[in-house]
């Protein structure tokens, strides 16, 4: 069924690395398994949700082949589906669009507190006789699956559709970027600007430089149209304590609505908010 069957670790010495949270890139998966693993323990690279009340889509440690930025297979009885706008379901491989699963599990969300039809409005009727996860999916050659972020964190720029993840993707593979974010803001000639926030690996004075080249490496792996409006380089992003961005505490302060950023104390460090508020680039 796709599974790869290898013996490349002693299983009396297993190490095993996962990653949670954000689709993990090919920079940072090769910077994980290269330094913290020594090339020498399986990563699994975990697909979840809340909502799904345990792991979808994993490689299994010491078993499945893995590849750099892809959660690989599903677990045993999990069936996914990649369909298209229409809700019409993509088979074979080399394919790409919204990631669904087509059959109950034990620990799939049953209702929302308070709120039952949002609920089934969300998960259950967006396409039917699917559970919709809201993530963008790439099934490839091997049958491997890889998330492509969020399908509705896209900007319109200058009447072009991009995902978000896409350009945070071209930006990391700028050497010295570890990670970044990007959001949409108003802009009065392309509707839409693309405003980045990136972390560097260490200090650079020479900032306009840095930007300069983040945005011909956007060009280069996606062209002009997705590079950056503005950067802000930051030393982290407002994560949750599970690993995941709040990109709605960006778009606020991408859009200078710093009033209605929401409760921010449940993130794993608040003080970053301050930070990008302070830097944020008008």
């Amino acid at each position: 069924m796709g599974l790869d069957f290898v013996k490349p670790y002693k299983l009396d010495s297993l190490r095993v690395l996962g990653t949670v949270g954000e689709p993990i890139n090919e920079v940072a998966w090769n910077w994980y398994n290269e330094n913290i693993g020594k090339k020498k323990c399986p990563i699994v690279d975990t697909y979840w949700q809340t909502e799904t009340g345990g792991i979808m889509l994993s490689p299994l440690a010491g078993i499945t082949k893995t590849k750099p930025g892809f959660a690989t297979l599903p677990l045993p009885g999990i069936q996914p589906a990649i369909v298209d706008e229409a809700g019409k379901e993509l088979l074979g491989n080399n394919v790409d669009g919204k990631l669904c699963f087509k059959f109950p599990w034990p620990g799939i969300i049953r209702t929302t507190y308070g709120n039952h039809q949002r609920c089934k409005e969300t998960y259950f009727d967006v396409y039917k006789g699917y559970y919709f996860t809201g993530d963008g999916c790439r099934r490839d050659e091997d049958g491997y699956y890889r998330i492509t972020g969020r399908v509705d964190d896209v900007i319109k720029v200058s009447g072009h559709l991009l995902g978000t993840a896409e350009i945070e993707n071209a930006i990391n593979q700028h050497p010295d970027i570890v990670e970044s974010a990007v959001v949409g803001f108003p802009h009065e000639i392309k509707g839409w600007g693309i405003y980045a926030f990136v972390i560097c690996d260490h200090e650079r004075k020479d900032t306009d430089a840095l930007k300069k080249e983040i945005i011909d490496t956007v060009t280069k792996f996606m062209g002009s149209i997705a590079k950056p409006d503005k950067i802000q380089i930051v030393t982290g992003l407002p994560k949750t304590r599970s690993g995941k961005i709040m990109r709605r505490i960006l778009r606020k302060i991408a859009e200078n609505d710093l009033e209605n950023l929401g409760d921010t104390s449940t993130l794993l460090d608040p003080s970053v908010v301050e930070e990008i508020k302070k830097g944020a680039i008008r």
